[in-house]
């Protein structure tokens, strides 16, 4: 059974930087794309990054595009969202998704596992 556990989250002030980190358990093998989504109070949940199963090939929504950054590690089966220049439109519950494939995806469709999120809060 795969299970995806994230960590890193917290209370930052806008301008700040955070580092999310993902660790999965129970796969078998490493190609799968991995991706970030998150969900602010009262909105639905939203695509924020994603990398393919290589780690050659990232996507990042629009809001966060030069400000965060996906890498992952397949030998340690970890992937992370370093995230600078938070702003309080940040602020959500971020959530680790493995993907059904190797390819990137920014829909939830694409993904198939999920984590139980990790909170990020900014205060401007």
């Amino acid at each position: 059974q795969v299970q995806l556990v994230e960590s890193g989250g917290g209370l930052v002030q806008a301008g700040g930087s955070l580092r999310l980190s993902c660790a999965a358990s129970g796969l078998t093998g490493s190609i799968y794309a991995k991706g970030w989504f998150r969900q602010a109070p009262g909105k639905e949940r939203e695509f924020v990054a994603g990398i393919n199963w290589s780690g050659s090939n990232t996507y990042y929504a629009d809001s966060v595009k030069g400000r965060f950054s996906v890498s992952r590690d397949n030998a340690k089966n970890m992937v992370y969202l370093q995230m600078n220049s938070l702003k309080p439109e940040d602020t959500a519950v971020y959530y680790c998704a493995l993907g059904l494939g190797a390819g990137l995806g920014s829909t939830q469709s694409h993904f198939g596992s999920w984590g139980q999120g990790t909170q990020v809060t900014v205060s401007s």
